[in-house]
């Protein structure tokens, strides 16, 4: 899944240890276009953070997955990017991992 919009907020960086080792994430705050422009939440896992180094105002496209998950009787969405482009650069230019190439992700949370 796509969607390409303008970065209106840069969350504070997490992190902490799991079963697995160190892990860190960051989120971020994208706003779609539109008549009803809408704000969606989404992150990025381990070196993908400074691989993009995202900053706000910048417009991009971004690639992800979603997934979701239930702790103690609730269910959590996550929006996981795995490529993050220019919003013009349609093609050759992105910044990321290759068409062929299969998301990967550090760890997920403790929780």
């Amino acid at each position: 899944m796509e969607m390409t919009g303008k970065i209106t907020q840069v969350l504070p960086e997490k992190n902490g240890t799991s079963a697995r080792g160190p892990w860190r994430k960051q989120e971020y705050v994208i706003e779609l276009p539109g008549d009803f422009p809408k704000q969606v939440c989404f992150m990025l896992w381990g070196d993908r953070i400074d691989q993009f180094g995202i900053r706000e105002g910048q417009e991009l496209t971004v690639s992800f997955d979603l997934e979701s998950r239930e702790f103690n009787g609730r269910w959590y969405t996550d929006v996981k990017a795995w490529r993050v482009a220019p919003a013009e650069a349609g093609g050759p230019g992105n910044i990321g991992l290759a068409d062929n190439e299969p998301p990967a992700y550090d760890d997920d949370p403790p929780f």
